[in-house]
């Protein structure tokens, strides 16, 4: 199995059907190829230890919200 090491999206690319729910995205790991699903376009592979760096997310992370005392 070939695979690519562009995003593949598995719900539509209409921006005005976004949620605020992350959406999971598939890709080929950049260094050993091995197909791993990420949440908007931030991965992990847990066959080599290979992660993306966060800003080429799909969209900015949530703001951390503060806690009730």
């Amino acid at each position: 199995m070939e695979t690519s090491s562009r995003p593949e999206r598995r719900s539509p690319d209409d921006d005005a059907a976004a949620t605020e729910h992350p959406e999971i995205t598939f890709i080929g790991c950049a260094r050993c190829g091995t197909l791993i699903a990420g949440l908007d376009g931030r991965y992990a592979c847990s066959g080599c230890g290979w992660v993306n760096e966060w800003t080429e997310g799909h969209r900015p992370l949530p703001a951390a919200r503060r806690r009730r005392s």
